[in-house]
């Protein structure tokens, strides 16, 4: 058993022993990398002589002293014939022995046994490649090793992360803590000189300013530590995929989730497909999995012609290496296609290609305008069988195998990617969690089917833009250095069909390419709910390898008089302190479950603990079981098949910890923050892989209706979250493995729509000082004048540096901020109520888009009105500031030269609301380059209607000259 305490290996997670003095072995001097002396021989045995993490060289003396200490044991070893005898670093090439079958037999379940015996008969085969390779290598020639040389590239590290320069880090960092003292003494200033005349109006000002400075520490502290990383593909390529032996990249199950084919276009979906199965991935190792939450007979239909289609895709896109690999928009680019192509086949059999998918086009179209109108009877499948999913909300799960091992083949005979089509079981009267529900549902449906270790999911609209896009994810999940702790991947999402102005910040620049790079250089970026590669055991509720899920105080009372010995354990009490320390989402700890023999482990593996976590299929948990993926050798296909209609049926989830624990987390409608919100809290990293060719694009909600729906969401579901037990405020602080800035990021995810409240108010006093003729801020000293300057300018200088470092254009900031205003005063202000509502009364309230006109050609979509409840309070702010700014300035008329100056500092603000909400008005216009000739009219009719009024009627003069204005009134009529 380890010492408590002692350090542990980075690369096998043992102990790193002590040297010939009985102190700690330290390999490397300058960085202290823990690793242990078997498996640093290892790394001399390969030829590497620095450090993994400094590159520093290692010491001579500790190099002599290691060579000498492996010759004795090389002699040593010669004379074992036991592999057990080598200790416990010979583990990986250990076979089970009979006597552990036995202890086991004795259990007394023999369906349990067999799961347990299969499980490390399996493991057992994972780790013999190990011995095989080694014992190869002691039987080349060595003629043959020289030419195996540049094979020493694949031992390098896959990934580097790239710190940004200190010259542009460190001003941004004096900036920010300057900024934070100048807030201190602003504020100090403002609550210290109120504003006695309009004192209402000065302490709104003071609270909304005091809760925009929280919210500004909330989202600007977790960018302290940015970073960027680079990946290095043909160093993967040369350690998992050598010539002539078969690949050894991981699997990845793919899945790809759609609910509505009439909303959600059959060819989008066909063509993220497509993308998919054509990747630069060995096809055995890619399955895609389609999720059709909506059990319609058209997805399942145009899945079916994708499948057909893919037969002559996928050797097209591998053949000419094209990007990207989805036809609709490798076809529709407006760039030279015949740039770096040198086959003189290549222009016909493109013209071939695309030929053969305009008719792909043309059938998937067919069967849109056969679905439009359901017949009465219902759908009929073409052996004349009624459709099973006709009744959407009450049918069967359905599964079909498309291609694969067992299917169609490409046209040259090569084997294809696996593609499943899956819809769960509904029945009424279960909740069914929607978008979240239908994952957990793939996670056990593949699980069963091709259980790969890793998982990448995409929305039916985000295509696969580069075809190496798992290469670079794999780069750090494949790393054994950086892969060890890290629960997910996470790709920025990139979009088409969006203008250049992008007026409505729907490529979300700011956040993808400033937030997501600060969070990668704390605990990871968040999940944002599609271009994502998992970690199926972190999605199984497992804590990271090297994170101790068990107490170690009774150990480390022990360990230092016997700290040989291994004290015994009730299992039933390891478990209970495993739930305790895993934050109660956890069952073990698969790298703690190693440190015991097979005879413990499978008492501490109960069948009953993991039915109750996992459901009652013995099939998925012992998938459970296999950290490195794969299904069992002996398993039938037709029993699987079973079985993974078992796992999607509707009371599956019962009495279980999906949703609660495992899986996508059920509790709000953005499942995606509160997933990884989980696994942060286990202890798990994550990590932001941009590559300079987008990963994945999609389409976004462009025209402005569509896109408050889309923010009103989001906001919903952080509102929920603030609402439910897993709210960073309180959730996650017993194993403290969140880290402190991290947890700053999760809760500013959580309460940026509350800043929709003091947003408005603030939004709002300009106009009332403008129409009261009062204002918020005193008669300023000087010293109250550098005071605002300097405010000022380190919200300027502030944004500048920020530019700096992560290479944002000032266009995208400025878009970000203004619809920040935008938003905060709509979707996020309706997403308060309505959680509230939702979560305290039980009432769900729904805004939905009533109707639409719009007549561009290119981005006619962008410019659409669509009229929605959400549009009537930046309406109702723009009309009152627009009053506001002509009364003001229709009074100071009035009054004469002494009261432009304080008009000057009202108009300012004033202005600063009417250009932020300037792309919303613009929207409400419905045209892109022209305002309709109507709006002008309305406009000036009001203005010129409302400063007559103003002119004849002022309603805010003092008491004291009522009756003097009486009597000119009354003078005026006579």
């Amino acid at each position: 058993m380890m010492e408590s305490g002692a350090p542990t290996c980075h690369t096998c997670g043992e102990n790193v022993g002590l040297n010939a003095n009985g102190e700690p072995f330290v390999a490397c001097h300058e960085c202290s990398f823990p690793i242990c002396k078997t498996c640093f021989e290892y790394d001399l045995k390969e030829g590497r002589k620095a450090c993994l993490r400094c590159s520093s060289p290692y010491d001579e003396n500790l190099l002599d002293d290691v060579e000498k200490a492996s010759a004795d044991q090389s002699t040593m070893a010669a004379h074992l014939s036991k592999p057990q005898e080598v200790g416990i670093h010979a583990r990986h090439i250990s076979s089970v022995s009979t006597l552990d079958s036995e202890m086991t037999e004795d259990n007394g379940n023999p369906i349990w046994k067999n799961r347990v015996e299969s499980w490390k008969e399996k493991k057992s085969k994972k780790k013999k490649p190990a011995k095989t390779k080694a014992d190869t290598e002691a039987q080349v020639p060595p003629e043959q090793q020289m030419e195996d040389k540049p094979a020493l590239d694949a031992s390098q590290p896959l990934s580097t992360i790239i710190p940004i320069p200190k010259s542009r880090l460190a001003p941004y960092r004096t900036v920010i803590v300057m900024r934070l003292i100048i807030l201190g003494l602003f504020f100090h200033y403002r609550v210290t000189n109120p504003v006695d005349s309009a004192f209402p109006l000065w302490l709104t000002s003071v609270i909304s300013e005091i809760w925009f400075a929280f919210s500004w520490v909330l989202d600007q502290f977790p960018k302290w530590y940015p970073i960027n990383r680079e990946t290095y593909i043909d160093r993967l390529s040369a350690r998992y995929e050598r010539e002539g032996e078969l690949s050894e990249l991981a699997a990845v199950d793919f899945f790809v989730s759609t609910v509505d084919p009439l909303k959600e276009p059959p060819l989008i979906t066909a063509n993220t497909v497509l993308s998919i199965l054509a990747l630069d991935y060995p096809g055995d190792k890619v399955s895609c999995y389609v999720s059709d939450d909506g059990a319609a007979m058209l997805s399942f239909e145009s899945l079916v012609e994708t499948a057909d289609f893919e037969r002559k895709w996928v050797p097209f896109c591998k053949k000419f290496s094209i990007e990207p690999r989805a036809p609709e928009f490798y076809f529709s680019q407006k760039i030279d296609y015949l740039k770096d192509k040198v086959q003189p086949s290549f222009v016909k059999e493109r013209r071939a290609m695309k030929r053969d998918y305009e008719e792909f086009k043309i059938r998937i179209n067919a069967l849109v305008a056969k679905a439009q109108k359901t017949p009465e009877e219902g759908w009929t499948m073409q052996d004349g069988t009624p459709w099973p999913g006709n009744n959407t909300r009450d049918h069967p799960g359905m599964i079909q195998v498309f291609l694969g091992n067992s299917g169609a083949r490409d046209i040259e005979g090569n084997e294809l990617p696996r593609l499943v089509y899956v819809s769960r079981e509904k029945r009424p009267g279960y909740q069914h969690h929607k978008k979240a529900g239908a994952e957990n549902a793939l996670v056990r449906v593949s699980a069963v089917l091709t259980n790969a270790p890793y998982i990448l999911n995409l929305d039916c609209d985000h295509y696969v833009n580069n075809s190496k896009a798992v290469r670079e994810a794999m780069c750090f999940m494949m790393d054994p250095q950086v892969g060890r702790d890290v629960c997910y991947v996470q790709f920025p999402q990139r979009f088409d069909g969006i203008d250049r102005s992008d007026r409505y910040a729907n490529r979300n620049t700011v956040f993808f390419d400033v937030n997501m790079k600060g969070l990668d250089g704390i605990q990871g970026p968040v999940y944002v709910g599609t271009g994502c590669v998992f970690n199926r055991q972190a999605l199984y509720g497992y804590g990271p390898p090297s994170m101790p899920s068990f107490p170690k105080s009774s150990s480390s009372s022990c360990s230092c008089c016997c700290p040989g010995k291994k004290e015994p354990k009730d299992p039933s009490e390891l478990y209970r302190d495993a739930k305790r320390e895993e934050l109660d989402a956890a069952i073990f700890n698969l790298r703690e479950i190693d440190n015991y023999d097979d005879y413990e482990r499978s008492m501490l593996i109960s069948q009953t603990s993991f039915e109750k976590t996992f459901g009652l299929s013995s099939v998925f948990i012992e998938s459970t079981l296999m950290e490195n993926g794969g299904v069992a050798e002996s398993a039938n296909p037709s029993l699987l098949i079973k079985e993974a209609i078992h796992v999607i049926s509707c009371g599956y989830e019962e009495k279980t910890a999906w949703g609660k624990e495992i899986g996508w987390i059920y509790g709000s409608v953005t499942e995606d923050i509160l997933t990884g919100f989980k696994m942060h809290c286990r202890g798990w990293r994550s990590i932001y892989c941009m590559p300079l060719r987008p990963a994945f694009k999609g389409s976004a909600p462009i025209n402005l209706s569509d896109r408050l729906h889309q923010v009103l969401r989001w906001a919903l579901g952080s509102v929920e979250i603030f609402l439910s037990r897993h709210c960073p405020l309180w959730y996650g602080f017993g194993g403290g493995r969140l880290k402190w800035l991290q947890r700053l990021a999760y809760i500013n995810t959580i309460v940026y729509p509350f800043t929709s409240l003091p947003l408005v108010a603030y939004c709002s006093l300009p106009a009332i000082c403008l129409l009261t003729g009062k204002f918020i801020i005193p008669t300023l000293s000087n010293l109250a004048s550098v005071l605002f300057l300097g405010l000022f300018l380190s919200i300027i200088v502030t944004a500048v540096l920020e530019l700096r470092w992560s290479g944002v254009s000032i266009e995208d900031l400025w878009r970000n901020e203004q619809f920040w205003v935008i938003g905060g005063v709509s979707a996020h202000l309706f997403a308060v109520f309505q959680g509230f509502l939702k979560m305290l009364a039980g009432v769900d309230t729904n805004f939905t888009v009533t109707a639409k006109a719009a007549d561009d050609a290119e981005f006619g979509e962008l410019y659409i009105v669509k009229w929605t409840t959400l549009l009537i309070p930046p309406t109702t702010l723009l009309i009152v500031n627009m009053v506001g700014v002509v009364a003001g300035f229709s009074d100071a008329l009035n009054k004469g030269y002494e009261a432009w100056g304080p008009l000057f500092g009202k108009v300012f603000f004033s202005f600063w609301v009417i250009l932020h909400l300037y792309p919303f008005l613009k929207g409400l216009m419905g045209r892109q380059n022209r305002t309709p000739t109507i709006v002008v009219l309305w406009s000036v009719l009001l203005a010129s209607v409302f400063s007559l009024v103003w002119v004849r009627i002022n309603p805010f003069v003092n008491t004291g000259n009522s009756t003097a204005t009486t009597s000119s009134c009354i003078a005026i009529d006579c």
